[in-house]
């Protein structure tokens, strides 16, 4: 299961409407892939089509697809937003990664 915090959730539905997604009926598509820093990294994007093989997640009225080979990497993760001067953007906060690079857009087992 993935979760959302509050902040991440109004930045969402915010971009969501943006990029002419609906968040009710639309998706976060979340998943892992190699590179960055430290050997994996996260994607997230919007998305209104889903694969078979993905696993579906709703929390604080977000719905969230991940693939089945990335959920084995994102499991228990909580997605934030850090806005302001010196905010990130959204971060990931995986129980499963053993190393974090300094931006916080990769990491590894």
């Amino acid at each position: 299961m993935i979760q959302v915090s509050e902040t991440a959730k109004k930045k969402v539905i915010t971009l969501m409407e943006e990029e002419g997604f609906d968040a009710s009926k639309d998706f976060v598509r979340v998943g892992v892939k190699s590179g960055g820093c430290s050997g994996l990294s996260y994607e997230l994007n919007f998305d209104n089509k889903m694969d078979e093989t993905d696993k579906v997640f709703e929390d604080n009225d977000v719905r969230i697809i991940v693939d089945k080979k990335s959920f084995l990497y994102l499991v228990g993760t909580t997605l934030e937003y850090s806005g302001g001067l010196n905010g990130k953007g959204f971060v990931f906060n995986n129980p499963n990664a053993q190393r974090t690079c300094g931006c916080g857009e990769s990491f590894s087992l």
